[in-house]
């Protein structure tokens, strides 16, 4: 994969809208203090776009022992993304409006079902506002799609994931990344899950750090760069977590933007730490400044 296969910039997609036929837009506004982004979808979105409840579509809380966001079936899936309008042979484009994380998350579930031409908007709807994008309120109803998924099993899917065993043993064999925040990696605070810290031997590589000035991610080579730092070059397999597979899913987008796939550990903090067995490590950060705006 490379940037063109992962992102789409707001120029080129309003040049694919005017197209016939236009690509699928997703909505996934999803914030960790707001997961419901539906009436902020509502006052405004762009054209076409249907919205998509990562808490509910992107998510099969049905599933136990897999931390707050397990994955959804393949089959209900395949009933979301027919409902959303989604059609073999046409290209789906993602947006949200906070740090990417609806979209990297819609993006991962879309790849690790079998789709192919799935993109996220680099810079959300922000970028596509400050082009001046034209904005649609009240909701979508696109004719039902048609699109199968061809992986049933998501944990097993097209795209690589670990085990909680596996996210253990990582550290010794490869390289695990926690995508979260500094003091969540170090165990100063934790808002969510009822214990803090990070798995043992996890480095600290927070994917806010992926981002430059405008909220776009950062070019192939300054990322290439970034992750080098933390050792992602000489590293046989890599693999990220972060809070629940969430954001977890924005470290996975920007290694794709420099070419390196990597597994996410879909359970993530919020499994890892409800397993009382589980080790916790606590400080010691070693952690990838932004430095390079």
């Amino acid at each position: 994969m490379s940037r063109e296969n992962v992102l789409i910039g707001a120029d080129e997609l309003a040049e694919l809208l005017a197209t016939d036929p236009p690509p699928v837009v997703l909505d996934v506004r999803w914030r960790l203090d707001h997961p419901d982004g539906r009436d902020d979808y509502l006052h405004g979105h762009i054209p076409t776009a249907v919205y998509v409840d990562l808490e509910q579509d992107l998510s099969d809380h049905g599933r136990t022992g897999r931390g707050r966001h397990p994955l959804p079936t393949g089959d209900a899936l395949e009933e979301s993304l027919r409902r959303w309008g989604v059609r073999s042979g046409v290209p789906v484009v993602i947006y949200d409006d906070w740090n990417r994380a609806g979209s990297a998350r819609a993006w991962w579930v879309l790849r690790a079902a079998g789709l192919t031409d799935v993109r996220v908007l680099d810079g959300g709807l922000a970028a596509w506002i400050e082009r001046g994008g034209e904005l649609r309120s009240g909701t979508e109803t696109p004719d039902p799609g048609d699109v199968p998924v061809p992986q049933r099993d998501l944990y097993a899917g097209a795209l690589p994931t670990l085990t909680e065993v596996e996210a253990a043993a990582l550290p010794g064999e490869g390289l695990l990344l926690d995508a979260r925040a500094p003091e969540r990696y170090c165990g100063e605070v934790e808002p969510v899950d009822p214990i803090a810290g990070h798995i043992p031997g996890a480095i600290n590589a927070p994917n806010t750090a992926t981002f430059d000035e405008q909220g776009r991610f950062r070019s192939a080579a300054e990322l290439s760069v970034q992750f080098a730092q933390l050792g992602v070059d000489d590293a046989d397999r890599v693999g990220v977590y972060c809070g629940s597979g969430v954001t977890a899913a924005v470290s996975l987008l920007a290694l794709a933007v420099t070419g390196r796939d990597a597994a996410l550990f879909p359970g993530s903090w919020s499994q890892w730490s409800s397993n009382p067995d589980n080790p916790v490590a606590t400080g010691d950060a070693d952690v990838l400044e932004n430095d390079l705006a």
